[in-house]
């Protein structure tokens, strides 16, 4: 063994923990168990959640050292493929009016909008999908209005309109899709005319222009969908429908100042 000084042993049994050194304990404690309920959370997010439930403001190069102290590490990113199926004939282009200004300073300024497939089942040979539609406010980044069909048709991106226009009767926003079949038919071009609204859509092969939406759909399957078995339909609707609710009310955003979508929407409402 080595040799220790009588004066070096005191010093470290008569040791108290600073003020700094309690600190990363409780974070420590709280990373866990944060961990342990979100293992898809990375540094930054777990940083996010601290600041925004605990009210524990540090810096993410604090939290990366303990995460990595104590072996905290997200789960693995997968890749996003979407399922758009362009139209043969459509009957209008827009142009790509939003142009990558994700930027919203006001409500219903700005909305995106897509659909994504979701698959359940028991076995390879019995494998059914599941499609969701949703509109996203590039202001809070709240979902206004989504929806979930067993058919990928016009009527789900009609459904899903609707119930953005009835929830926001006075919005009047660009609307930027890609170029699916839906998108560019001749009624929901006519129904965007009708609501007073704006249409703008993706270049050919440019997903980056709908950048926002497509992130949606990548958050949304890495934290709930990803690496899980869904074997029936209502397990597979009730974990999509819950996790819109948690997307909206308590995960907090870095780009919303660390409010969740609703708490900056409340604020966006108290000073319009």
């Amino acid at each position: 063994m080595g040799k220790v000084s009588r004066s070096g042993y005191y010093k470290w049994l008569n040791h108290q923990e600073s003020e700094n050194e309690k600190l990363n304990h409780h974070i420590s404690k709280k990373l866990e168990v944060l961990h342990e309920e979100h293992p898809d959370m990375g540094y930054r997010r777990l940083n996010d959640k601290l600041r925004h439930d605990d009210k524990i403001v540090v810096n993410d190069k604090r939290i990366l050292r303990i995460c990595r102290r104590q072996q905290i590490k997200s789960n693995l990113k997968y890749r996003y493929d979407g399922c758009t199926r362009p139209s043969r004939n459509p009957y209008f282009i827009a142009g790509n009016v939003l142009n990558r200004d994700f930027r919203a300073e006001h409500l219903n300024e700005k909305w995106v909008t897509d659909v994504t497939e979701f698959k359940y089942g028991i076995s390879f040979d019995h494998i059914h999908k599941l499609y969701l539609s949703a509109i996203l406010d590039l202001c809070d980044r709240r979902a206004v209005a989504f929806v979930l069909s067993d058919h990928n048709n016009n009527q789900l991106v009609f459904d899903t309109f609707d119930a953005a226009v009835a929830a926001n009767p006075d919005a009047h926003p660009i609307l930027h899709s890609d170029r699916g079949f839906q998108y560019t038919s001749r009624a929901f071009h006519q129904k965007l005319e009708k609501a007073g609204m704006i249409q703008s859509m993706s270049r050919v092969a440019h997903c980056t222009d709908n950048g926002p939406m497509e992130g949606f759909w990548g958050i949304l399957k890495r934290e709930k969908y990803y690496g899980k078995k869904f074997h029936t339909r209502d397990e597979l609707v009730q974990a999509i429908t819950e996790y819109m609710d948690y997307y909206t009310n308590k995960r907090p955003q870095r780009c919303l100042g660390v409010l969740t979508p609703m708490e900056f929407h409340k604020k966006q409402l108290l000073v319009a």
